[in-house]
């Protein structure tokens, strides 16, 4: 497995973040959000969703320090996950597919979500250096993502914000 793959699980928890309307605002929520990754899926509590609240708030503000070009704050902090939420890979060759590398799967949801959010970043960070970050130029969205292109001048993060903007 491509252990970059797993930093779009930063994007997906980061971006429920809305100061119009918290997508991650119960238990209902957090579920739906981990439907998309069913081997996430356990038991949660209350204490499960503060835990990835408080994730979520940290995942942005490395994000948000690597866009302000604060590389040694964004490392700090991305150091500081892999501490709290050691990964330990394993090789893997179910439902038929070949030998690949996984992440282990134990702990708590919230620990299990940030190992391979941490790890992901940090894979991503190593690969393609912090300006892969981004933060949508939107007002209105604020959303983070990764530069698709090789020339890193993407502002928005979709074609709808671009367009919402003046199509800048």
């Amino acid at each position: 497995m491509d252990l970059v793959s797993y930093a779009d699980l930063v994007v997906e928890l980061v971006n429920t973040h809305d100061p119009a309307e918290d997508a991650l605002r119960d238990l209902d929520s957090l579920r739906a959000l981990l439907t998309t990754r069913p081997h996430l899926l356990g038991r949660l509590t209350y204490r499960d969703l503060e835990a990835m609240r408080q994730l979520r708030q940290e995942l942005r503000a490395i994000v948000e320090a690597a866009v302000a070009g604060e590389g040694d704050r964004a490392a700090e902090g991305l150091n500081a996950l892999l501490i709290r939420h050691p990964v330990r890979p394993a090789l893997s060759d179910h439902d038929g597919h070949r030998w690949h590398l996984h992440l282990t799967e134990d702990g708590s949801v919230p620990d299990r979500y940030a190992a391979g959010a941490a790890m992901g970043l940090a894979v991503l960070i190593g690969e393609k250096g912090l300006d892969a970050l981004g933060l949508c130029a939107s007002p209105e969205c604020r959303n983070i993502f990764f530069h698709t292109g090789p020339d890193r001048s993407q502002l928005h993060c979709s074609d709808h914000c671009a367009k919402r903007d003046g199509g800048q």
